[in-house]
């Protein structure tokens, strides 16, 4: 199965990337963490650098855009499937890039998407 990367990781349990990182391994999602802090949710280590990863499906951003730029050429080098905008992530310019690289864009929740079967 290929994984899901979550930028923008917390261990603070109340951010959803917490909780989206909960619940993809409790669905037996394989996933890998980014975050300005290294940490652990579920069984997931939290990184803090833009490691190469291969057979990545899908990357479910939890960063403003302003914070983005730094990270489009790092996700498009993973060529996802998908990139998950997460409510307050919503980025035009990001959006045009993803396309241009033939890599889908989804403008909508990941704990929505996985609570009704749609991820």
């Amino acid at each position: 199965m290929k994984k899901t990367v979550v930028i923008g990781a917390s261990t603070n349990l109340d951010r959803y990337s917490n909780l989206v990182i909960h619940r993809l391994r409790a669905k037996g999602y394989p996933v890998v963490a980014i975050g300005n802090r290294t940490g652990t949710i579920a069984d997931v280590d939290i990184i803090t650098e833009k490691e190469p990863l291969k057979d990545v499906h899908t990357v479910s951003l939890y960063l403003g855009a302003k914070r983005q730029p730094e990270y489009y050429d790092y996700v498009v080098s993973l060529n996802p499937e998908r990139v998950i905008f997460n409510p307050g992530t919503e980025n035009p310019e990001f959006y045009d890039i993803l396309l241009k690289n033939n890599i889908k864009v989804d403008v909508a929740c990941s704990l929505v998407l996985l609570a009704s079967n749609q991820y």
